[in-house]
């Protein structure tokens, strides 16, 4: 157009990058392979006043119980415990301004532009908590695994080494028809597992996302370990990494009594509560035989539910 005055367009802003939680998601495997996502660029401004285009948001998706880490200064962005939660982890940058912005009936003919400015870059930690009702704590071997396989659907590694259990492991246990609670076996600790030791904190990160936690003894360990002192031990490890774990509820859950002559199981579980000076609730149990298991399944749900009390309940 002769004559015609300045008619740059502004660009379009950058896009922002969002994580969201979705609950159809189990695992962040996905980012252990993809490891640079961007959102789109926006476009630039042209002629005839034309504005660019802005560049669409790039939303990732995790599963629900996600917490997401700024590595590079250990900042918690967000915790992502409830489906459809979604944070923004790095903003877009802002749209540059072209020279028809600047013109004014003093300056009918401006040169001047602003480019558009860098969006955000970081480098995030992404960390799975289990969701779960009930934790199941203790050392290796102690029998987490089959009591998990016998409770629920889950169906866990079980072998008579330690370490069985690489990772957790869920399953939704039916106390009856619409009551149900979903349990979690997670790796074995040992002594040590505060500093690293172990599995370390791979395992004690997820017990802070449970309500209750079944503290799962063997009564006769094959090593000839005294099971007050294997007790002792993982309850030090839990004081290590949190000591608000301390006041967390907690049952004791002596297992394998299927492996005591039957006119010996009370004397000896007895003998275990009362070195302990445990206070708390007790059950004996064998996740083997499946003894024990129906009454420990409906107290639990009984707790979870607001309060514990006794009676019947059909298990299914």
């Amino acid at each position: 157009m002769p004559f015609g005055g300045p008619d740059g367009g502004d660009g379009g802003s950058g896009g922002s990058v969002y994580i969201r939680s979705d609950e159809s998601l189990n695992t962040l495997v996905d980012y252990r392979y993809t490891r640079i996502h961007k959102a789109q660029n926006g476009e630039g401004g042209s002629g005839r006043n034309s504005s660019g285009k802005s560049g669409e948001d790039l939303v990732l998706r995790v599963p629900v119980g996600t917490m997401i880490y700024d590595d590079d200064t250990d900042e918690l962005i967000a915790d992502l415990a409830v489906a459809g939660d979604m944070a923004c982890v790095a903003k877009g940058g802002r749209h540059g301004l072209g020279n028809a912005h600047f013109k004014s009936s003093v300056n009918r003919s401006p040169r001047r532009t602003i480019p558009g400015a860098e969006g955000e870059r970081r480098n995030l930690r992404l960390e799975l908590k289990v969701l779960a009702d009930v934790g199941l704590v203790g050392l290796p071997n102690a029998g987490k695994s089959t009591l998990i396989s016998v409770m629920s659907a889950a169906r866990p590694k079980i072998a008579d080494y330690p370490f069985t259990t690489l990772y957790p492991s869920l399953g939704v246990v039916s106390v009856s028809r619409f009551r149900s609670f979903v349990i979690a076996d997670l790796p074995g600790l040992i002594e040590g597992a505060a500093e690293g030791a172990g599995l370390g904190i791979r395992f004690l990160k997820h017990v802070a996302r449970t309500r209750l936690l079944f503290h799962v003894v063997d009564v006769l360990p094959l090593d000839g370990s005294d099971p007050v002192e294997n007790v002792i031990a993982i309850t030090k490890e839990l004081e290590k990494f949190d000591p608000e774990l301390m006041i967390r509820e907690r049952w004791l859950v002596l297992n394998k009594i299927d492996l005591l002559p039957p006119d010996t199981v009370k004397a000896h579980c007895d003998d275990i509560v009362k070195r302990l000076g445990w206070t708390g609730r007790v059950f004996i149990v064998s996740g083997l035989a499946q003894e024990g298991l129906k009454d420990l399944a409906q107290q639990a749900m009984f707790y979870l539910e607001g309060g514990v009390q006794e009676g019947e309940e059909d298990w299914e």
